[in-house]
C-alpha cells in the first residue's frame, strides 16, 4: 500500500472499506456501550433506592421505588443489548480479517467488546433479578 511521502499517517484512499465504513464512534459504543449502561444502572437504580430507603420514603416523586429501578433497569439493559447487538455485527460480518492492522485492531477491540458487553448485559439481568426478588428496602 502506498503512504505518503515523508509521513506515516494514510492517504483517506489507503484506509480499507470496511474501516471507513465503521467509524470510530460505532465501534466506541460497541465496545463501552455496555460497560456505561451498567454503571448507569449501579448509580441509578441502587442509588435511587439507598437515597429513597434512607429517608424513609416508598416512592420517588409520587412514583413507587419497584417502578423507577424497574426503569432504571430496563432502559439500561436494552442499551447494554444493543451495544453488544452492534460488537456481534461489526465482528462477524463488517471486519474480515485481510492482514491490514487497522482492521486487526478493530477487530481485537470488537472481540474484546463482545465479552465485555456479554458481561454487562449478565450483571444487569442479575441486578434485575434481585428487584423482582428482594424488597427495595
Amino acid at each position: 500500500m502506498s503512504r505518503q511521502t515523508g509521513s506515516t499517517s494514510r492517504t483517506e484512499q489507503d484506509v480499507p472499506e470496511p474501516a471507513r465504513r465503521i467509524g470510530r464512534w460505532l465501534l466506541a459504543f460497541a465496545v463501552l456501550g455496555g460497560v456505561a449502561a451498567w454503571a448507569v444502572h449501579l448509580v441509578v437504580a441502587w442509588g435511587v433506592v439507598e437515597l429513597a430507603c434512607a429517608r424513609g420514603h416508598t416512592d420517588v416523586a409520587g412514583v413507587p421505588l419497584k417502578a423507577v429501578v424497574a426503569v432504571a433497569t430496563a432502559v439500561p439493559a436494552l442499551v447494554a443489548a444493543a451495544a453488544l447487538l452492534t460488537c456481534w455485527r461489526l465482528w462477524s460480518r463488517h471486519l474480515r480479517d485481510d492482514g491490514d492492522r487497522r482492521i486487526g485492531r478493530a477487530r481485537f477491540l470488537a472481540h474484546l467488546g463482545l465479552w465485555l458487553d456479554g458481561l454487562a448485559v449478565l450483571m444487569i439481568v442479575f441486578g434485575a433479578v434481585a428487584v423482582v426478588v428482594f424488597p427495595p428496602c
